[in-house]
């Protein structure tokens, strides 16, 4: 079989309703991060935005959150909505821009419920029941003014609001497009009446599951009669809310019964929104990288097997089209969604189908959604390019008018991302490396169990640097001689930075290493461990080496009073795998002396002075970039065309450098 072939039930094409899907991949429905107009409307933005997943090869570009009443469902900027009729001519264009890449585009029909603020709609939201939500406990005393219970919805209501999804559907239909999804996931209205923790009604809408469920079956129906047969409906749900007293799975196969014969496919998710400091479960909905990874899959499979007859679809941390194709081909799952991990990287499905796994980024799993801010553009770790549809229509760097000659110096993640770009801009590159391996911190980094999504970027280093055409010299340390004998038009040094190693007493005994050299078994450890530096280097070291090492008692000391894990998208996992795992965490100590078994620490608010056995002390306190080696290269070159980048400018991690090295190359 031809490298082409590998995936064949990913790739395989499959009709439903006279609906023609060129493969099996989705793109899971992301918010609003390119706005709609100040009406609601789709704008050429909205539309450009959505054709990079579309040029990328998904079957289906699912736009997320689209309102079908703005005026009462209302939870982000910029909101597409399509209650308005006048919503269907601008839809067009997307449905159009879909469609010239072969791929079809959905909009996810939802009414958030309980989750508007009174702020966004200047009424109370609408909901199966009234209640006051714990958010907005939260939100009105952050406002200053009393909370505002939900309004439970007549019967007259429910009617309106069926008709209002009915409408929907239909502009979708109008506007050219094949399918739509209808979310009843994630604690949105559907799934309010749906579950018993909010749905308090007596009326038939509310008390056993046949009633719960009507709200849904009502909507579904209306969406059918206004969409005919040749028309593909897609309906979202929550396996398991992951909420202790909200629907579980064994609920939630029950509600499916009575959905089964009204929907053409189930897309599995699970979990709910968070949006203004509710117990995060949303977590559930966008995991990070110390959670399982196909997350939801074992939903779906369950779901196949007590409904064999549904096409169902998963969602959920799924990286690529290679994990894709074996959960197609075991039956567990029909259709895979993805979402972070095409903004990693939304040409992924051409480049599976086209032979060029090596080039495929892989999602790490971070804090994209985090970063989704108007004070950040670097909206992805790996993918400096994505979003950036303006500049770059095409997705990718155009040729330089004149092509130069470019040596690369260090093989780490900046390095080979400066690498990538300067090929795609025509540019002949040599990268040098002193060591035997691609990788540079990276490679010091992937040891936990948890890594595994940075163990996958690590691979995508070395597969890239060996397939990319680009000239890699391996175990040979750059010198301005070598690079002077080549005569280069740039240089980009790349050198990375050295562990930060404190001047105090007992710094230099032998027991004293930097934290990942202990993690990779270049150091050894001891008993009692004492990790100096509490961010997520020594955070992520301590819980690998007490998970490593039963037995073992890690301490981690660190001098700040409050140290942000939140840049790494998995704080309170983090903090709870510390907890589960038996690692002392103190905050607002400095490290004093190191002495031969224990180390000394001062309290920061109290000046208390104790003393911690230790007989291994591991660095964690930061690095420190090698700019002066840097600066012997300035003069290889014409100086204009000499820049540092990565670590080697200032310390960062893996986003720094992906960026650094995309800003400092696409205008060589």
């Amino acid at each position: 079989m031809s490298s082409k072939n590998q995936y064949p039930h990913v790739f395989s094409p499959f009709i439903i309703r006279g609906v023609l899907f060129k493969n099996h991949l989705e793109q899971a429905p992301p918010g609003c991060f390119f706005s709609a107009d100040e009406n609601g409307f789709v704008t050429d933005a909205f539309v450009s935005y959505f054709r990079q997943y579309a040029r990328g090869g998904v079957a289906v570009c699912s736009v997320g959150n689209c309102t079908i009443d703005i005026s009462e469902s209302k939870d982000e900027p910029g909101q597409l909505q399509i209650s308005d009729p006048a919503c269907v001519q601008p839809l067009k264009y997307f449905a159009e821009m879909c469609e010239s890449y072969g791929a079809h585009g959905s909009l996810e029909l939802t009414h958030n419920g309980k989750d508007t603020a009174y702020e966004n709609v200047l009424h109370a939201p609408y909901s199966a029941s009234s209640y006051i939500t714990v958010a907005e406990q939260r939100r009105a005393k952050l406002l200053g003014r009393e909370p505002v219970a939900t309004i439970e919805m007549t019967k007259e209501k429910i009617r309106q609001t069926v008709e209002k999804y009915a409408a929907a559907a239909l502009h979708c239909k109008q506007a050219g497009m094949k399918m739509c999804m209808v979310h009843g996931a994630h604690g949105n209205l559907i799934a309010q009446f749906a579950s018993s923790y909010f749905n308090k009604r007596t009326d038939e809408y509310g008390g056993s599951m046949e009633n719960r469920a009507r709200f849904a079956c009502e909507i579904l129906d209306a969406v059918r009669a206004v969409v005919g047969e040749n028309f593909v409906i897609e309906y979202r749900i929550s396996a398991d809310e992951e909420h202790p007293d909200q629907m579980h799975f064994p609920e939630t196969l029950e509600f499916i019964n009575y959905i089964k014969e009204k929907v053409d496919i189930l897309h599995v998710s699970s979990g709910i929104h968070d949006l203004w400091g509710e117990p995060y479960y949303m977590r559930f909905m966008l995991q990070n990288y110390t959670m399982d990874r196909m997350y939801n899959v074992h939903f779906a499979a369950e779901v196949k097997k007590a409904y064999p007859g549904l096409i169902v679809a998963t969602v959920g941390s799924i990286k690529d089209v290679a994990m894709a194709e074996d959960i197609i081909a075991s039956g567990k799952a029909d259709i895979v969604a993805m979402n972070r991990a095409l903004h990693a990287d939304y040409d992924m499905p051409r480049k599976y189908a086209e032979g060029r796994e090596w080039e495929h980024m892989p999602c790490l799993r971070c804090a994209c959604f985090r970063m989704a801010s108007p004070h950040t553009s670097k909206l992805c770790s790996v993918n400096a390019i994505w979003g950036r549809f303006k500049e770059y229509p095409e997705g990718r760097l155009p040729l330089a008018a004149v092509p130069k000659k470019v040596a690369v110096i260090g093989g780490g993640p900046a390095g080979v991302e400066a690498m990538k770009w300067l090929l795609q801009r025509g540019h002949a590159v040599t990268l040098y490396e002193k060591s035997s391996h691609i990788g540079g911190h990276v490679r010091d980094a992937v040891a936990a169990p948890f890594k595994q999504d940075l163990s996958d970027y690590l691979g995508y280093m070395e597969a890239f640097s060996e397939h990319c055409g680009a000239r890699v010299l391996l175990n040979t340390e750059a010198t301005p001689e070598l690079l002077d004998a080549e005569n280069y038009d740039a240089v980009i040094a790349a050198l990375g930075a050295d562990p930060i190693m404190p001047k105090l007493p007992g710094a230099d005994k032998p027991h004293v290493h930097w934290a990942p050299d202990a993690e990779n078994g270049a150091a050894h450890c001891g008993e009692n461990v004492v990790i100096i530096g509490g961010s997520s280097v020594g955070t992520e070291a301590s819980i690998n080496l007490a998970m490593q090492n039963k037995g073992k008692k890690v301490t981690v000391l660190e001098m700040a009073k409050e140290v942000d894990l939140m840049r790494t998208g998995a704080a309170s996992d983090l903090l709870a795998l510390s907890e589960q795992y038996g690692v002392k965490r103190f905050l607002g100590w400095k490290l004093l002396e190191i002495k031969d078994s224990s180390v000394i620490a001062e309290n920061a608010d109290t000046n208390e002075k104790r003393e911690f056995n230790a007989d291994t002390v591991l660095m964690a306190i930061g690095l420190r970039p090698r700019r002066t080696e840097a600066l012997k290269f300035c003069h290889c070159c014409p100086e204009s065309g000499f820049i540092i980048i990565g670590d080697c400018a200032e310390a960062g991690d893996v986003r720094s450098s992906v960026w650094t090295a995309f800003e400092a190359t696409r205008y060589i």
